[in-house]
Formats: structure tokens, C-alpha cells, sequence
């Protein structure tokens, strides 16, 4: 197995643990993350938005697939089930990531899925309705950011 694909196994199974530090290891400190909900966050950003969600991920089962990587880069598979704390409902999220290396580290990571499908899990009738909307997503965004921002502010 190339190195880089042990890397993103190794990223995975700390995430598997909540152990965020150990995902932070997997980080280059120049790490660029994004997703459909956090769109951009550098460096230590984002490796505060896993150590938050590792915290407050008190059911978050985490699984791994069909890993591959070359020196260059690398993609998997992931699924995350968990209980979406702002509204209690069972989130099931299926996700396409894809990372660029550097140094042995992840340089680059985005993560693909379907904000639409994540809404209708997490946020219900409304989210199932609205979540392709511009306005929700926007204000999943805003909401996600805010937290972030918050959880980042009491670290200090």
C-alpha cells in the first residue's frame, strides 16, 4: 500500500477514535479544507472544525473504503452516522473525498456530498423541502461557520 493511502487510513481511523490530534498529524500545516457546509478553512481551522466535531460526535461511527493514492494524490470513500445535535435526527452521510499531499502530509482535502440529502437528514421535513434552496444552504453555511468560529474562541 502506498504511503499515502496508509495516510488517509490513518486519518479515518483517528477519526473513527475522535481522536483529533491524530488527525491533525495527517494535516500539513498548510492544509487547505473544503466541503459543502465549511468551504474553506486553512491551516489550523481545520483541524479545530474535526477536533469539534470529533467532541461533539457522541454516537459518530465512521467508516473507510476504497482508498487510493499516489505520491501526488489520493481519494476514499467515507460514511459517517451520527445524531445531528442541533435537532437530535440520525444523519447517515455519504462522502467522496479527495487529497493532495505534500511533505507526507494531506496538503489539500475536499470532501463531496449532497447538502440537499444531508438537510433532509439532519434538519427534517424543511430540510428535505429547502435544502437545494440558495437561502438554506447559505444559512447551513452561516450557522456552521458561526459554530465554528465559537468553538475556536473558548480553545483560547
Amino acid at each position: 500500500m502506498h504511503p499515502n493511502a496508509e495516510l488517509i487510513g490513518k486519518f479515518y481511523a483517528c477519526f473513527g477514535r475522535r481522536d483529533a490530534a491524530g488527525m491533525a498529524d495527517c494535516y500539513h500545516p498548510d492544509v487547505v479544507f473544503s466541503d459543502p457546509v465549511f468551504t474553506l478553512l486553512e491551516g489550523p481551522q481545520a483541524s479545530a472544525m474535526w477536533k469539534m466535531l470529533c467532541e461533539r460526535g457522541k454516537d459518530l461511527a465512521v467508516s473507510c473504503r476504497d482508498v487510493e493514492a499516489d505520491d501526488a494524490a489520493g481519494r476514499a470513500h467515507w460514511d459517517a452516522d451520527y445524531t445531528f445535535s442541533k435537532t437530535g435526527r440520525k444523519v447517515h452521510n455519504a462522502i467522496d473525498a479527495a487529497f493532495a499531499f505534500r511533505s507526507g502530509k494531506i496538503i489539500q482535502h475536499t470532501d463531496r456530498f449532497s447538502l440537499w440529502k444531508w438537510a433532509g437528514m439532519a434538519l427534517g421535513p424543511t430540510g428535505l423541502l429547502l435544502g437545494w434552496a440558495p437561502p438554506l444552504r447559505a444559512a447551513i453555511r452561516k450557522e456552521a461557520a458561526k459554530s465554528l468560529a465559537s468553538y475556536v474562541k473558548k480553545q483560547i
